[in-house]
């Protein structure tokens, strides 16, 4: 479908392109887009920055100040680099947690570039809005266990889904276990994880850089949401002049196999407006 209009998936922290559930990718494409999946920069089987270091993350949790070895404005530029490689001029960006938060740059500094905006279970990165419930802060943060092997990395991420997954849609055990077991095969590096979560961390407020998107927009978010919270949704809603909020109760900070006609309804819906 090369000729098809294009729509780009921006994962979040730490996640590879292959979270995206298929389901939801059969859908976009049987609706006639191209749609084009990657992994971050240190994550999955993109180029990992390891040459700077790690930025001190306990500092920054303590008051500190600490500098990202990149920022997320950096992110929203390998965005672009990504369509010119593949020579698309204009896109549908839909992002998910740290990569709506991406996707807004984009729909914002890049405007010329993007055809329509899904931001999904993110934030307008206002400094007021409520904080993560401490469970889910510490599926954030905590430290790994030790040693990095398969079966202790495996069950320790899957014990932090179960705080983040939806309560009206939890997945089994079995499906999360098979899920995070390709996904350390494929690309384990914490060391990425913990640069995007610095360049995540220090991105500041983007309401006066939402306020200038002017491309259609749609703001999806679950109502039981642990880690960024509903009422950060509400707020990229409000601060977006083009924006649709779309609620989904019962939904966490994950994607629901059940969902997954939602979600690309919800997108559609964004490129139908453009």
């Amino acid at each position: 479908m090369t000729g098809a209009p294009a729509i780009l998936l921006i994962q979040g922290l730490g996640t590879p392109l292959t979270r995206w559930p298929q389901t939801l990718v059969d859908r976009l494409v049987d609706a006639g887009h191209r749609v084009i999946r990657f992994d971050n920069r240190d994550s999955g089987l993109s180029s990992k920055l390891d040459a700077p270091g790690t930025p001190h993350l306990a500092r920054f949790l303590a008051g500190q100040a600490v500098s990202p070895l990149y920022a997320l404005t950096d992110m929203a530029a390998d965005a672009i680099a990504l369509l010119d490689a593949l020579r698309i001029e204009k896109a549908h960006i839909v992002g998910a947690s740290m990569g709506g938060m991406i996707g807004q740059i984009v729909a914002a500094r890049y405007p010329e570039r993007c055809l329509s905006l899904t931001s999904i279970m993110s934030s307008s990165g206002n400094p007021l809005l409520p904080p993560p419930t401490p469970a889910a802060q510490q599926a954030l943060i905590a430290p790994l266990p030790f040693p990095h092997g398969e079966k202790v990395i495996v069950q320790d991420a899957v014990r932090r889904q179960q705080v983040l997954m939806s309560p009206g849609y939890p997945a089994p055990e079995a499906e999360l276990e098979a899920m995070f077991t390709f996904e350390f095969r494929r690309g384990f590096h914490p060391a990425g994880v913990a640069r995007q979560l610095a360049a995540l961390m220090t991105g500041g407020d983007r309401r006066p850089l939402l306020a200038g998107i002017r491309v259609p927009c749609m703001v999806l978010h679950g109502r039981e949401d642990p880690l960024i919270p509903f009422a950060c949704g509400v707020d990229t809603a409000k601060a977006i002049p083009t924006a649709e909020l779309r609620v989904l109760p019962g939904m966490g900070h994950d994607f629901p196999f059940a969902l997954a006609s939602q979600f690309s309804d919800a997108i559609l819906s964004a490129a139908r407006r453009a």
